[in-house]
């Protein structure tokens, strides 16, 4: 079962970690401690990495590149996008069903945009998912904070109805568990 599963590593590059999204320090930690769980149970570990002018993320700049304390390792596949849906001509949907992976914790930025759409499509697809409600994050915007977006998302949108919502430490301590039903 263990196999199935993905860790879906969503837009933690430098300008977007350097802006200061809410609980920035949490978010690096919680992210970091999830990639070393899944790579000692041999969970595929995949970055997505998104380029765009309006984004400010112009490819192959520095603030483009995935944040340097979430370096991938050699062997870790990373998929360019340009929409907010890490599925959205990427290729990672076929990637993940050659590997027969059927469950994936997708963490990163930002909550209300990428993150969302990409639960929400791979609810869709059928995958099973877990979101680590403190391994995401997003910023303070004119009517909500960053906090009041993550908690809104998290218990009010996905919860028991896209995803299943955990803290990490629930996660690091029943990886084994968390897919089976």
């Amino acid at each position: 079962m263990m196999e199935c599963t993905a860790i879906i590593v969503i837009d933690m590059q430098t300008s977007l970690v350097e802006g200061n999204p809410y609980h920035r320090d949490i978010l690096i930690e919680n992210i970091r401690s999830l990639i070393d769980m899944g790579r000692k149970k041999n969970f595929a570990v995949i970055y997505i990495r998104h380029h765009g002018k309006s984004s400010g993320l112009v490819k192959n700049s520095d603030g483009w590149q995935i944040y340097k304390a979430l370096t991938p390792q050699k062997d870790e596949k990373i998929f360019d996008k340009q929409y907010n849906s890490a599925f959205k001509n990427t290729g990672l949907k076929q990637y993940l069903e050659e590997k027969k992976i059927k469950n994936l914790i997708l963490v990163g930025m930002q909550t209300e945009y990428c993150i969302d759409v990409t639960c929400k499509v791979a609810f869709e697809y059928g995958f099973k998912i877990v979101i680590p409600e403190d391994a995401i994050s997003t910023y303070d915007n004119s009517w909500l904070s960053g906090k009041q977006l993550n908690e809104y998302y998290t218990q009010r949108i996905w919860n028991h109805c896209f995803a299943n919502v955990l803290s990490t430490q629930e996660i690091l301590k029943s990886a084994e568990k968390l897919f089976i039903k």
